[in-house]
């Protein structure tokens, strides 16, 4: 059974959606980073960056246990486990590959800056927030055009999907209306409403 190291944020979501559509039985440590938790040493020897989310896998490659840190490791690592999500070569992996490196390259860390400039003081903030929130519309925007015809980002449902939706998923803390982006609600909708999916955002991380 693989452990997953998380908490609730659309990282740690990202990877109890995947292992949820996968059917790979897990079972969750919660670490709590608001009481400091990834820096303990026991996380840090699972995780070296002090960030969650992270997995060990009992039945490694080799046989022998295996962690794995970042999500996007962790997600490309859990779809060739499984062979499913991810095409094994082709135009098909390398979109999947360009969509999930688009989510962690921007479609993460440009909202993660919304919500930290919400969080401090009003005085301080008008003009980080003015930023991240003008290149977090300009990156769901990327996404409706891409979504505009087809289902999913890179055609068939992959690990690039839960990637995004982990942190579309936050698009209300983000200040964005899906309503201005009507391919990704229907995008959104449609994935909220797989029962793995569900599963993996309601299985407790905290």
């Amino acid at each position: 059974m693989i452990q997953l190291y998380a908490w609730d944020t659309p990282n740690g979501r990202k990877i109890s959606v995947a292992l949820e559509e996968m059917g790979l039985p897990y079972r969750v440590e919660p670490v709590d980073i608001t009481k400091g938790r990834q820096f303990e040493p026991d996380f840090l020897a699972i995780s070296p960056n002090n960030r969650i989310p992270a997995i060990v896998d009992p039945d490694g490659p080799d046989g022998a246990p295996l962690p794995v840190f970042e999500s996007g490791a962790i997600l490309v690592y859990l779809a060739e486990k499984t062979g499913r999500f991810l095409p094994a070569t082709g135009r098909g992996r390398v979109q999947v590959m360009e969509w999930l490196m688009w989510q962690m390259g921007g479609f993460g860390p440009m909202p993660g800056q919304v919500h930290h400039f919400l969080s401090v003081d009003e005085t301080d903030r008008a003009y980080g927030l003015a930023r991240y929130q003008k290149e977090t519309h300009r990156l769901y925007g990327v996404l409706d055009r891409r979504l505009a015809d087809r289902a999913f980002v890179a055609g068939d449902l992959s690990i690039a999907d839960f990637a995004i939706l982990g942190w579309a998923w936050r698009h209300a803390r983000h200040r964005v209306d899906l309503a201005e982006y009507p391919n990704v609600r229907r995008w959104y909708d449609a994935l909220m409403s797989r029962p793995a999916v569900q599963r993996g955002f309601s299985v407790a991380l905290s």
